[in-house]
């Protein structure tokens, strides 16, 4: 019961890597509030679990931050961890190829969301000398596939995010760290390979020395540790999830 006592809001929780790393959380005690803008596959998966509460909402939108943290403390009593969590992709194309909007919008869930989720949280685990942030990044963002230039940009900005956050929330004892997944069996994997189709799959694996996608199961298991007091030591890593993609 690694995450005892603690309470968490997960962006995005209510599918793919976030639903992972929900199960997990729960299952080493903490209580957790689910931030996803899919209110149906939110409310399915928090009645699926103990200790759990969770909120339609917009992860580029201030307000809605506000009220998942309001959420977290009136129905647990408190807020240790932040998990920014919720990303968006686009199918591979030429940089100059993607239009204003589509940038916008990768940028508000990828970027704006960070900062949106570290300004309503950062005062609290100031206030009280503890907490945990942990942004969920990407490999694309150390070692960048072709025709994903803006998402792989978007991480990068992620990773030098959690380093300077780290450094500045150090001494208030507020750890931020990030979790880099390879490309995994989600519903971003056929936006990323832009067709999923068997001889795709064959040619992202090949690129993955482990041999396997990525699982929820697997980022789920790295966030319990990153976000646990067995971390204590550990701030400003971007901790590579990946099976060796990026030795």
């Amino acid at each position: 019961m690694k995450l005892a006592g603690k309470t968490a809001i997960v962006t995005g929780g209510a599918s793919g890597f976030g639903e992972g790393i929900v199960r997990s959380f729960v299952a080493e005690g903490a209580r957790v509030v689910i931030m996803d803008r899919n209110a149906a596959l939110a409310e399915t998966v928090a009645a699926s679990l103990d200790d759990t509460a969770w909120i339609a909402a917009d992860v580029s939108r201030a307000a809605d931050f506000a009220a998942a943290v309001d959420l977290a403390q009136t129905r647990f009593g408190g807020l240790d961890i932040l998990v920014n969590n919720a990303g968006i992709g686009h199918t591979p194309r030429p940089m100059d190829e993607v239009d204003e909007d589509l940038f916008d919008r990768i940028m508000a869930v990828n970027v704006r969301s960070v900062y949106l989720g570290a300004r309503a949280c950062a005062p609290l685990f100031k206030a009280k000398r503890a907490g945990a942030i942990l942004n969920v990044a990407s490999t694309g963002g150390v070692s960048p596939r072709p025709n994903l230039t803006w998402y792989n940009a978007s991480k990068g900005w992620g990773i030098a995010a959690t380093r300077a956050m780290a450094i500045e929330l150090a001494p208030f004892n507020v750890r931020v760290n990030a979790i880099n997944p390879v490309a995994g069996d989600t519903p971003l994997l056929g936006t990323f390979m832009g067709e999923d189709t068997p001889e795709m799959r064959a040619k992202f694996l090949s690129t993955i020395p482990i041999g396997r996608f990525s699982t929820p199961q697997d980022m789920g298991n790295a966030a319990v540790f990153l976000c646990s007091d067995d971390a204590s030591m550990i701030t400003g890593v971007a901790l590579n999830v990946d099976g060796g993609r990026c030795i």
